[in-house]
């Protein structure tokens, strides 16, 4: 099957930091974004940050952490796919490990919201990723594959614009991230689930790499097959070191497939 060229897709999540103060992180992001043009460089912020950054920023892609399912109504304190549009949101992360865990969202959930954020024509990213203990009773590669079947919904289309981002749950935040050959087996597990639900569309979909990603293993990690870009939790807190995740990016992008 031939495979389609992807542009690298670099996605920083600062979860729950970053106040106004943090507009001057922002705008740097955003110049490393204008100085490595082969990548799409994005950020996942907290609502706050939304509106600020979207006004500000020209290179960079703005995006929200989650949504709720609804359009609209009675859900206090919640924040719908159209709201995130109209601070100036382009696409949204779901299906956390952080959100599912913490917040107890399971897949049916995430199927909600991901019909919900494309109606709203949002792009989404879809997170899906295995516990230590699944990865030690040798049902990683099965687990993920269940859980991205049962969060995705079942209409999509060819308009519809989604990312997968696979995450083990056990790397994020710890230091330790799979071997390259776990990260391939996983990615190319994915890929292969996406060819079977969705035919020809499954080529255009990009898989990224998530889980204690940082300026020191992007290198490696965009080197490795079907990796068509990456999610940074920490690292993109520091705009020197997401810079340089960037780079990488820009530099995989450029090396003969």
């Amino acid at each position: 099957m031939t495979e389609t060229v992807k542009r690298p897709y670099v996605v920083g999540n600062w979860k729950m930091h970053g106040l106004l103060s943090s507009l001057p992180s922002i705008l740097d992001i955003d110049r490393a974004a204008a100085c490595y043009a082969g990548v799409d460089v994005a950020l996942a912020l907290p609502f706050t940050l939304i509106n600020p950054a979207a006004i500000t920023v020209e290179h960079a892609t703005i995006g929200g952490q989650n949504c709720h399912a609804a359009h609209e109504g009675a859900f206090t304190g919640d924040i719908s796919g159209r709201m995130l549009m109209d601070c100036g949101a382009r696409f949204v992360l779901l299906g956390h490990s952080e959100r599912r865990l913490g917040c107890g969202e399971d897949s049916a959930t995430v199927r909600a919201k991901m019909r919900a954020t494309l109606d709203d024509g949002l792009a989404a990213i879809l997170c899906v990723g295995e516990s230590a203990e699944q990865r030690d009773a040798g049902l990683a590669v099965t687990s993920v594959q269940e859980q991205l079947l049962a969060s995705l919904p079942e209409d999509l289309t060819p308009a519809d614009t989604i990312t997968i981002a696979y995450e083990p749950i056990w790397a994020i935040g710890s230091g330790s991230i799979p071997q390259p050959a776990e990260i391939a087996a996983m990615h190319g597990a994915i890929r292969q689930t996406l060819r079977n639900r969705l035919g020809q569309q499954a080529e255009t979909i990009r898989l990224l790499y998530g889980g204690s990603v940082h300026d020191g293993n992007a290198e490696a990690l965009l080197s490795i097959a079907d990796v068509d870009g990456l999610l940074v939790g920490n690292a993109s807190l520091d705009p020197r070191r997401f810079r340089a995740v960037v780079r990488a990016a820009q530099q995989a992008s450029l090396q003969p497939s």
